[in-house]
């Protein structure tokens, strides 16, 4: 009984973990992304300055939303939304 409250709360844990880590790479790509965007505007308009490249944007985006989906799935599967696991009939 106690190993699947255990598996309960670590679940539950990851995947409140996940959603906000998986939230903020997502963030960090579309900041890249809209950088990246900007300085070739930048670049295109004054020849003579140009900002730094924003760098791998989509994977930033690609691994963001791996997480979040985790997260949410891993909630999702371990009931958080139930609450604590009470302890199943015996039969």
């Amino acid at each position: 009984m106690a190993v699947h409250k255990i598996r309960w709360y670590v679940k539950a844990q990851l995947g409140v973990l996940l959603l906000p880590a998986g939230l903020c790479l997502f963030g960090e790509g579309v900041i890249r992304k809209g950088i990246q965007t900007w300085s070739a505007l930048a670049a295109s308009a004054d020849q003579g300055q140009t900002l730094p490249e924003a760098g791998p944007w989509v994977w930033y985006g690609a691994l963001g939303l791996i997480l979040i989906n985790a997260g949410v799935g891993l909630m999702i599967e371990s009931g958080l939304l139930r609450g604590y696991p009470r302890t199943p009939p015996r039969v």
